[in-house]
């Protein structure tokens, strides 16, 4: 067996690293295939906005001429230079169940990060901040939420025993309709709009996203700025992930929480298309979007994305009107679910207000971390 780094202008190799995952999951029926237009712009230097301040390489591990294992090593000098540390990311983590395939990979990780001067690995953790983040630990009878890592239960071995440990664990949640928000709380959110000027901001176009997207870009960047693992985005960058939202949103469930004329906090949902993703295999052409589109349209399942509110608002009732939307949200659609993505178990207030919320925690994702 050998460790290869990949030649991401070669098709042969782009395929090679790509297709890797529908052999290992070809008998699970909860994994979920990505957007095939995700790795391929995650391995076109020319165009993924990560490329223009930092580096990634792709390696896969091959037994003969079959692909058995695979791994990305990435430098996003920004994160970097924004922590003061130097760290190094592992993403894109496939592997058949053989520890000497996950020992080879990772040494041949570790080592271009050792070469780039880095100092810790953390991982997994992708190219933008909006990348599904760590190891699914917990919650392998459930489909993943869009854009989240699914993974076999055997890789928590390999990564551990390759000398990784436990940096923090992230939870994931569900709301259905079964639980009854007390009416007590839409009433107190019907006074904190009165009492403090707020309204809620909703979206009938993708043309009226984008013309917001600077303003809503500002706020998400003050939303979590003091999350651990925060780094800010280039322009560029938050534009790749607004565009990503855009791709799925329906007209009514991005809602903007407004004081006047201030963006105060934001409550992004959107339906999830994984019926349609494991039918069409990810692919959007030539008729996977049709697919993908209608099943948006009727798809039982939806995911919470991106709830915040912006510091300077917190404590001001603001809170509040977050919970009454998310209860709303749920109600206005046919979901029979909402999923809540990824709590940092270190948000120790928003994951005890969730569960006040009736959501039962149903996932654990964990993120790794190793000095080299």
């Amino acid at each position: 067996m050998k460790i290869r780094m990949i030649d991401t202008t070669s098709a042969v190799d782009r395929k090679a690293f790509t297709n890797l995952p529908f052999k290992i999951y070809k008998s699970n029926k909860y994994w979920v295939p990505p957007f095939e237009s995700e790795l391929a712009l995650a391995l076109n230097r020319d165009k993924h906005p990560m490329y223009e301040h930092s580096t990634a390489d792709f390696f896969v591990a091959e037994n003969g001429k079959e692909v058995v294992g695979r791994i990305a090593a990435i430098h996003n000098q920004n994160y970097c230079r924004f922590h003061n540390e130097e760290i190094g990311f592992l993403y894109y983590f496939e592997a058949e169940d053989d520890l000497e395939i996950s020992r080879k990979l990772f040494d041949a990780a570790f080592e271009w990060f050792r070469k780039h001067g880095l100092k810790t690995v953390v991982g997994p953790k992708g190219m933008i901040r909006s990348s599904g983040t760590g190891l699914l630990l917990k919650g392998f009878e459930y489909y993943p939420a869009l854009g989240i890592i699914y993974n076999l239960p055997y890789y928590a071995s390999m990564w551990e025993e390759s000398g990784l440990s436990k940096l923090s664990d992230y939870a994931s949640g569900f709301m259905t309709r079964e639980f009854q928000l007390p009416e007590k709380i839409h009433e107190m959110a019907d006074r904190v709009r009165q009492r403090g000027n707020f309204w809620i901001k909703t979206f009938t176009t993708a043309k009226e996203i984008r013309s917001w997207v600077p303003r809503i870009e500002i706020v998400h960047e003050e939303a979590f700025s003091k999350n651990p693992s925060f780094h800010p985005s280039t322009k560029a960058e938050f534009n790749l992930m607004a565009e990503n939202l855009i791709a799925v949103h329906q007209p009514g469930l991005m809602k903007l929480i407004m004081c006047g004329e201030e963006v105060a906090g934001f409550v992004i949902s959107h339906p999830d298309p994984y019926a349609a993703m494991q039918r069409t295999k990810g692919k959007l052409y030539p008729f996977g979007w049709m697919d993908i589109l209608q099943e948006m349209k009727r798809s039982k399942v939806g995911d919470l994305n991106g709830i915040g509110i912006l510091p300077k608002y917190q404590g001001l009732g603001a809170n509040i009107l977050v919970y009454s939307e998310m209860d709303k949200t749920l109600r206005a659609t046919q979901w029979e679910r909402a999923e809540l993505i990824q709590v940092d178990e270190r948000n120790y207030k928003s994951k005890s207000d969730m569960e006040n919320m009736g959501v039962t925690f149903h996932k654990i994702h964990r993120v790794y971390t190793r000095d080299l």
